[in-house]
């Protein structure tokens, strides 16, 4: 993992302030984009005319008889840290603070794609007969104070799937959470197809499906947790030997859990 120089002066009060509020905005601008998109953002942008024009548009576009047939498609590369803390700064000083909140969340973003390479590096290659799908790795940040990052690897053999999810999200914690603090699931006798379990000295919820099998779900740190999803397993007890190959103590140290 690369080594960033300190931020000092005003820069690493925004970033400090950036990073503190903006667990709260995470969940509020996806709130905000998702009743944006069922209000119909086009008319509300553009315009109706806007819209017309573009609907034109595509309906020449598809009416075309040339085919993209060529092309190296777009690559995925991570942000630069430092010249993106630079140019913070540099906007920061020039009172352009768009700019500067801008160039703030790339760094943060770019710092997050390294955390999750970082973990996947950690992850075993195969588990349990089951190799590990390369394509399949898959590393996605919001960029928002920390808030977000989610690391996903696949693994699969004959009919066998296993699926590994690591991150730091509100969305994936919620729904474990509540069912681990709610009073009417303190046993299994209410609902055959979820039991909390201990792993690895975490409370966790394993659940089962008919249709997608077993669900393994850990919080652990303040805001993370691990999901180890098994397509075709023959027992709880083969889920949780397969989720045993990862070390979740390496994994919190990584997201800088306490």
């Amino acid at each position: 993992m690369k080594h960033y120089r300190f931020i000092t002066g005003p820069v690493l009060v925004l970033v400090l302030i950036f990073v503190a509020g903006q667990q709260s905005y995470a969940q509020s601008l996806l709130k905000r984009l998702k009743q944006k998109a069922e209000d119909g953002i086009v008319n509300e942008v553009f315009g109706e005319e806007k819209k017309n024009e573009s609907a034109s548009f595509q309906q020449t576009s598809s009416a075309s008889n040339v085919n993209n047939t060529r092309g190296g498609g777009l690559t995925n590369t991570a942000p630069d840290v430092v010249e993106n803390i630079t140019n913070a700064e540099s906007a920061f000083k020039q009172r352009s603070y768009t700019e500067a909140r801008y160039s703030v969340r790339q760094a943060i973003l770019g710092i997050e794609m390294e955390i999750g390479q970082n973990i996947l590096e950690g992850f075993p290659e195969s588990v349990k007969g089951l190799d590990m799908v390369p394509e399949n790795d898959n590393v996605a940040s919001m960029s928002i104070g920390f808030v977000g990052l989610i690391i996903e690897r696949v693994y699969r053999g004959n009919d066998q799937q296993l699926k590994v999810t690591v991150g730091n999200d509100a969305a994936l914690l919620s729904s474990v959470n509540m069912y681990m603090t709610s009073g009417a699931y303190a046993s299994t006798a209410e609902d055959q197809n979820h039991k909390q379990v201990k792993f690895k000295g975490y409370r966790g919820v394993l659940a089962y499906d008919d249709y997608s099998g077993y669900t393994l779900s850990v919080p652990f740190g303040q805001s993370s947790i691990f999901i180890a999803e098994g397509v075709n397993f023959e027992s709880e007890q083969d889920i949780m030997a397969a989720a045993d190959e990862f070390d979740i103590e390496k994994i919190k140290n990584e997201f800088g859990e306490q």
